[in-house]
């Protein structure tokens, strides 16, 4: 079938199976263009294995490192003539490379909350792996099942006012103003939920009980802090308070790994396009911005560059891990440079729609968002009819 870009408000309901094949294999090439690296990790567990930093962080273990994988994600196949979703298509185009390269790439794709998810991995690690050496824990949900059966869902808002901004209509390019009331307590404590640091301790302490964690096995999860313009909507809104529970999870952790001689990272990672930063007001406008003066000065980087900066400079450098005053990694330094920073505050209140192909990359900010469901990606045909149904071997 043709398939073509369907999007509704902030999010789109097609998915091209080809162009998010590309999108995977563009991310590999770049990894293997770097070189194999030693020292890396080699038997790694990927939370959230099916797209963005989580993705880019299975990518760079296995195609920089020669890592063995198993991968984590919730994602749903073609069924009924409807494509499947993003990460469906790319956890297979990760998955065919990955083995046809020899590597052993183990998927479980399930509720990454549920306990019955953490025990199947887990058996699946000692049967096929023994221990993993690396843990990385990216998951992006909306919601969570608790134990009891309840339902949780996280809240992006503000806390304590109203926060008013611009939002840019991904279809005519239009600007439109957005007020978000200020969160509930209730709200405030569910975003913590699903999105803070529990969850991501659970999985640790599961590893650890199982004595599935090497000796010296690190475990990182990615964050992002934004700058003063972002705050009211990040750091000091709901997303704001789960990100310090992640750091106090953090550091829960790294206490529980010294037994093994690991440790537990926070990585603040750059501004990207993901479709929960879209409906966000101000950051399409915020990103926009971001990505004009960034590539202007050759600073920009996507999800498989900074991860691969990341491994690289940081976590299997041999050096001393360069952390700040909280003791996280910070990858955003780029994105935080006070050149970057002076040109998005001087033309934050010039952009309207008359400047904003001027001062800003509205048409890359579009462009990555298009690329989440495998669409604008350079070499694929449009045009041409593409199956919708691609496997995934599960064990």
């Amino acid at each position: 079938m043709v398939i073509r870009p369907r999007i509704r408000g902030f999010i789109c309901t097609t998915t091209h199976p080809a162009g998010c094949e590309a999108d995977v294999y563009r991310q590999i090439n770049y990894v293997e263009s770097k070189g194999k690296s030693d020292g890396g990790p080699k038997k790694v567990l990927v939370i959230g294995a099916s797209g963005g930093y989580g993705l880019a962080s299975r990518i760079n273990a296995v195609f920089g490192y020669g890592a063995e994988s198993m991968g984590v994600f919730l994602e749903r196949p073609s069924q009924e003539g409807k494509p499947a979703s993003p990460g469906w298509y790319r956890t297979a185009a990760f998955s065919r490379r990955a083995q046809e390269k020899g590597f052993y790439c183990g998927n479980v794709n399930g509720d990454a909350f549920s306990a019955e998810v953490k025990n199947n991995v887990c058996d699946l690690i000692a049967k096929d792996m023994g221990q993993v050496d690396l843990v990385v824990y990216s998951l992006a949900a909306p919601s969570r099942k608790m134990p009891d059966g309840s339902i949780v869902r996280s809240s992006l808002k503000p806390i304590g006012s109203n926060y008013e901004g611009l939002t840019i209509d991904l279809n005519t390019k239009e600007l439109r103003e957005i007020s978000l009331g200020p969160a509930t307590e209730a709200e405030i404590r569910d975003t913590v939920k699903v999105m803070g640091g529990e969850d991501w301790e659970i999985w640790i302490d599961v590893l650890l009980k199982r004595n599935l964690l090497a000796p010296g096995c690190i475990t990182t999860n990615y964050t992002y802090l934004g700058s003063e313009i972002t705050w009211p909507i990040y750091g000091q809104g709901t997303i704001g308070r789960a990100k310090q529970d992640l750091e106090r999870a953090s550091i829960s952790i790294s206490q529980k790994l010294q037994e093994i001689g690991g440790a537990a990272f926070l990585a603040v990672m750059k501004g990207l396009v993901t479709q929960a930063a879209s409906a966000i007001p101000g950051m399409s406008v915020y990103l926009s911005l971001l990505f004009k003066i960034m590539k202007e000065q050759g600073l920009h980087e996507g999800c498989v560059e900074q991860v691969h900066r990341l491994f690289n400079e940081e976590l299997y450098s041999g050096s001393v891990i360069n952390l700040d005053q909280l003791g996280r990694i910070r990858m955003d330094d780029k994105e935080l440079r006070e050149s970057v920073q002076e040109y998005i505050s001087e033309n934050w209140s010039r952009f309207d729609a008359e400047t904003m192909n001027e001062i800003a990359d509205f048409e890359g900010y579009r462009r990555d968002f298009m690329q989440i469901y495998g669409f604008d990606m350079e070499g694929i045909n449009y045009d041409e009819e593409v199956s919708i149904e691609s496997e995934i071997q599960f064990d």
